[in-house]
């Protein structure tokens, strides 16, 4: 319960500073490990502003990302929070209609709350955090789709078991 406290706390925190800062987003995504656990989490979008190849296909852009994530499960160490940050490129491809397919990626860094998440030995509270994602934007900027995050440190200390959230997301734009 004191674990639930602190994510809630870290969530309102997130909601407090979007509205006095430069973020352009608010995202929320609930959704699962391998390991049959929960996670939720919360997270902050700040635009690039840019684009790149653009064509008849689609464009590349990308946003950093800053978010809290919940990981619930696990026989071995459940209610861990984590704290993430990271760069992500997305390609927005263009079609007539006004919601745009999109897929994304990035690789940033996270701080867990320990060295176990659910049934798994990270090695270290320092990881990197590798993500894939697909989903659809709407006419407003608003998003939604499925993503896969993949933790681990790297190598950089055994274990290294690495813990993966496949989730369902939507960002809305401000």
């Amino acid at each position: 319960m004191k674990k639930q406290a602190s994510f809630a706390v870290a969530a309102a925190i997130l909601l407090v500073v979007s509205g006095n800062c430069l973020a352009q987003e608010i995202s929320g995504a609930i959704g699962g490990t391998g390991q049959g656990g929960y996670t939720g989490r919360i997270g902050l979008g700040f635009d690039w502003g840019r684009s790149w190849l653009q064509s008849e296909t689609g464009r590349l852009t990308g946003y950093w990302d800053a978010g809290v994530t919940h990981w619930e499960g696990g026989r071995q160490a459940s209610a861990r929070t984590s704290f993430s940050f990271a760069p992500v490129f997305v390609y927005e491809f263009t079609t007539l209609s006004t919601i745009k397919p999109f897929i994304e990626a990035g690789v940033g860094v996270s701080l867990f709350s320990g060295t176990r998440a659910g049934d798994r030995h990270l090695g270290s509270s320092f990881n990197f955090e590798d993500r894939l994602g697909v989903g659809v934007k709407f006419a407003n900027n608003d998003r939604v789709g499925l993503r896969v995050i993949h933790y681990s440190n790297a190598g950089l200390k055994e274990p290294n078991a690495g813990i993966e959230s496949y989730a369902l997301f939507y960002a809305h734009v401000f």
